[in-house]
């Protein structure tokens, strides 16, 4: 079973590009402690990428206006116009330049190999991942990709769990839609056992003003990432990101309730970023405001 690694995207002097672009990401996930994908977002003049072999798996997605884009990739020439919401995967070790003529503005998600080895082992059982160069549409992998991105804006220092999910399902798609493998679905149909649920259950009401991981969460039910959150939505209905929030809204209400500190503070002891941060996930929640629901 392969071993799991993290990677750091560092938005200063983009250590882990194996080239240097002329201006560093407008947002990066190098401080949100991310551990099984990054971020950055780019705006860029027009540029010629040098020959280069990524060590990561690279997920293009063109958030901006169309451009011409020419790339060699593996020693396979293409040019076309890439236009908004277009995707381009790039597998990691594969030899390839790029260069475009006007100004471009792009999303790149970072998945390190062993990752995509280590999902794949746990959902079919096979560690060797097959995944192609090549260029598409796919409003899911959009989806994603700025759903990361809105989260480093709006909290940027309490989003590994919301993270670390959306990494899990990025890469079951990527491997369910374009591995060139032949893959077989290990069939699990039973949720956490009473004893694992609770203790995680537990362990959440302990920690609500903690960045927890998926990793944190699966290693207290003594399960892998993927089973761990696949079992757990089972059992509850929720996943681990969305109970979590769940149970740092239930506290809210309770402090709220008790009328013993400000909803700032509330917001902190309960693990939000911020009152704005609360207050969005409580309205969303609850109907309401959370200073609605005081004076109630």
């Amino acid at each position: 079973m392969p071993e799991q690694n993290s990677l750091n995207v560092n938005s200063s002097d983009q250590q882990t590009l194996p080239f240097d672009l002329p201006c560093v990401p407008i947002i990066s996930s190098q401080n949100a402690n991310w551990d099984n994908i990054q971020l950055a977002y780019y705006r860029q003049p027009p540029y010629s990428i040098p020959e280069h072999n990524s060590p990561q798996h690279v997920i293009c997605i063109n958030g901006g206006k169309s451009v011409w884009l020419e790339q060699k990739i593996d020693g396979h020439f293409a040019a076309d116009r890439s236009v908004p919401g277009d995707i381009g995967i790039y597998p990691a070790h594969l030899s390839q330049t790029a260069s475009w003529l006007e100004e471009a503005e792009f999303l790149q998600l970072y998945l390190e190999p062993s990752f995509l080895e280590l999902v794949s082992y746990e959902l079919y059982g096979c560690d060797q991942v097959e995944l192609p160069p090549q260029s598409l549409l796919d409003p899911l992998i959009q989806n994603i990709g700025f759903a990361l991105k809105t989260t480093l804006e709006t909290n940027t220092f309490s989003s590994r769990l919301y993270a670390d999910s959306m990494a899990q399902a990025l890469v079951v798609h990527l491997l369910a839609r374009y591995s060139s493998q032949e893959r077989f679905l290990r069939n699990y149909k039973r949720g956490l056992g009473k004893q694992q649920l609770q203790l995680t259950i537990d362990y959440i009401r302990e920690h609500l003003d903690q960045d927890l991981s998926l990793a944190e969460l699966a290693s207290v039910a003594q399960l892998s990432c993927y089973h761990f959150a696949r079992l757990f939505k089972q059992s509850t209905g929720y996943s681990p990101h969305q109970y979590h929030i769940q149970c740092r809204i239930n506290r809210a209400k309770q402090l709220l309730k008790e009328d013993k500190l400000s909803i700032a503070n509330i917001a902190q002891t309960v693990g939000f970023a911020n009152q704005g941060h609360l207050n969005y996930h409580f309205k969303r929640l609850v109907g309401i405001t959370p200073r609605t629901f005081k004076l109630q």
